[in-house]
């Protein structure tokens, strides 16, 4: 039976997470918990970026984003290179718990008779050769990318050319892998508004309670998420929506985003947590986007 892999999604989406959403959370394992729901969510709806953004600025939010964003790039990087790339650490305590995303970059494959030509792998350089540089793709031997001078221990995606005990490999661009390839974790040093006045991105859309139903601009929406190439989703925190946090920024929340839209209309519960926020959101938008 064949596979059918998930293509890269078109616009590139971005979400837009607060360093606040764990902050109401004492024990750091239901924060890993919480982490792991945007984790999954992400790698569900394929998104290509999270942006975490601070959300008070009085207080020092510096240990939250640090633990978001090693949980999320913990999640994201595939099992077999774990070891090599992270050391151990307090945030990465409860690091078992966590599901799997199980993406095209995560395989489950670690023979070197499992490879086939032509495939990509994720790899971390661990030496130098006459040859190139070796770089663990996840089997048995490290692949060597022939005449290449790599930094050992940095991260690398390969294309394999050969295969054998000892597999070849070229170092992959971007452009080459057509298949969903995760997602990459950032940390703004400015606040949301900032962030979206920088106007990198040519679509920006809010979530929030007193946004617009999504069905009363699903038409207008639709049409701008098609002809977009970059689209930023923000979300708010559990104890403070967009528009709180604007209002304290002081500015109007409107007037640097295209849409405001609520996505759960007529919601039962009194709060909407983010990471709900988010598996909600993104589910209506991937039904019409453009693959």
């Amino acid at each position: 039976m064949t596979t059918i892999l998930p293509q890269k999604r078109s616009p590139k989406l971005t979400i837009a997470i607060p360093a606040s959403f764990v902050s109401d959370i004492p024990h750091l394992r239901e924060k890993t918990f919480r982490i792991g729901l945007i984790g999954r969510a992400a790698a569900m709806f394929r998104v290509d970026e999270v942006i975490l953004y601070p959300d008070m600025p009085n207080i020092d939010q510096k240990a939250d984003t640090r633990l978001i964003q090693t949980v999320l790039s913990y999640m994201e990087t595939p099992q077999y290179l774990r070891r090599r790339l992270f050391k151990i650490v307090p945030e990465l305590q409860y690091a078992g718990t966590l599901p799997p995303l199980r993406t095209p970059h995560h395989p489950t494959a670690n023979k070197a008779e499992g490879l086939t030509r032509g495939e990509f792998r994720e790899g971390v350089v661990v030496s130098q050769s006459k040859e190139g540089s070796l770089v663990d793709i996840g089997v048995e031997q490290p692949s060597i990318v022939l005449g290449a001078t790599l930094r050992t221990n940095s991260r690398v995606t390969v294309k394999i050319t050969d295969l054998g005990k000892r597999p070849k490999a070229v170092l992959a661009r971007p452009e080459e892998i057509k298949t969903y390839w995760g997602y990459g974790v950032s940390v703004s040093n400015v606040p949301l508004g900032q962030l979206l006045k920088k106007g990198e991105f040519d679509l920006v859309i809010a979530t929030s309670r007193r946004g617009k139903p999504f069905t009363q601009v699903l038409d207008e929406l639709k049409a701008r998420w098609k002809s977009a190439s970059r689209t930023l989703m923000a979300f708010g925190a559990p104890t403070q929506g967009l528009y709180d946090i604007a209002t304290r920024e002081r500015i109007n929340l409107d007037d640097v985003t295209d849409f405001v839209v609520n996505t759960i209309p007529n919601q039962g519960a009194e709060t909407v947590r983010t990471e709900e926020a988010v598996c909600a959101t993104l589910s209506i938008l991937n039904t019409f986007n453009k693959l």
